[in-house]
C-alpha cells in the first residue's frame, strides 16, 4: 500500500498545493498583523481638514450606483464568453461543421443576451441628481 502512495503521479502536485495554501494563509495573516500595528487609526481629522484653499469638507455616504455593478458584471460576462472563442478558433478545422454550428449557436445566445440587456436598459447610464 505505501509503495502505491509513494509512486502516485500527482502526489507532488498535491504537496505543492498544500504548501501553497499554507504559505498564502501565513502571508495573509502576517500582512494583516503588520498593517494593523503600523496603521494610524486616528486619520479622520486629517481627512476632514481643508486642503490648501479648497472648500469645506462635508461627509458624504460612500455609495456607488448599482448601475456601475451591472455594467461591470455584463462586461465580465461578455468578456469571459469571448475568451471561450479562442480554443474554438484554434481547433476550427478539427471540429468541422459540428464545431461551426456550436459556435453559431453560442454567438446567437450571446446576441440574444446582449439585446435583452439593451432592451431592459442595463447599458444606459442613469445619472443621480
Amino acid at each position: 500500500m505505501t509503495h502505491v502512495i509513494n509512486e502516485h503521479p500527482y502526489l507532488g502536485i498535491f504537496f505543492l498545493f498544500v504548501v501553497t495554501v499554507l504559505a498564502f494563509n501565513a502571508t495573509l495573516m502576517a500582512a494583516r498583523f503588520v498593517s494593523r500595528k503600523l496603521a494610524k487609526l486616528d486619520t479622520e481629522k486629517l481627512k476632514l481638514t481643508i486642503y490648501e484653499c479648497g472648500p469645506e469638507v462635508t461627509k458624504q455616504p460612500n455609495t456607488i450606483s448599482t448601475q456601475f455593478y451591472l455594467i461591470a458584471l455584463l462586461f465580465i460576462l461578455f468578456d469571459v464568453e469571448i475568451i471561450f472563442m479562442f480554443p474554438w478558433a484554434i481547433d476550427f478545422k478539427l471540429l468541422g461543421w459540428f464545431g461551426f454550428t456550436e459556435m453559431v449557436l453560442f454567438i446567437l445566445l450571446l446576441t440574444i443576451g446582449f439585446i435583452y440587456a439593451w432592451k431592459k436598459g442595463a447599458l444606459e447610464w442613469h445619472s443621480i441628481k
